[in-house]
């Protein structure tokens, strides 16, 4: 398959079950592998699963949707969920077992941000990659 033919888009409905994040991480990390991006799987995957894990503890059903776009500048990844409550990022409890998505998130990812939907919401982030080495650079 010539690299015109690789899809830049992935989708996938999903449940968030803890026993299934492993599973969907190794998914999740296997699309930047794809489109060339190996310097963002492991923050696009830990990204990811922050949110996604976020969408088990903090939905009633824990469905949601799941958006992987290659962009010009890396990789932008959407969760789509139906509680209406949006994210907060909060300095963490160190000692405490959970409360630190939003901060790796936010400590993570280049850009972030919530969108109100009319069924829930879109938690999105984007990870960028390094720019190339201009020629000069190369050189010095």
């Amino acid at each position: 398959m010539a690299v015109e033919e690789v899809p830049q888009r992935y989708e996938q409905h999903l449940h968030t079950a803890p026993e299934i994040l492993a599973r969907i991480r190794r998914i999740i990390g296997a699309h930047p592998r794809l489109w060339g991006r190996d310097d963002l799987i492991d923050a696009v995957a830990l990204c990811a699963t922050e949110v996604l894990a976020n969408v088990h503890k903090h939905t009633d059903s824990g469905e949601c949707h799941l958006r992987l776009q290659n962009t010009p500048d890396g990789v932008r990844t959407t969760v789509s969920d139906t509680a209406p409550t949006l994210p907060t990022v909060r300095e963490p409890d160190w000692c405490a077992e959970s409360g630190r998505g939003m901060f790796i998130l936010s400590s993570t990812a280049h850009r972030w941000g919530v969108l109100p939907t009319p069924t829930g919401k879109d938690v999105w982030f984007e990870c960028r990659s390094a720019p190339a080495p201009t020629p000069s650079q190369k050189n010095a």
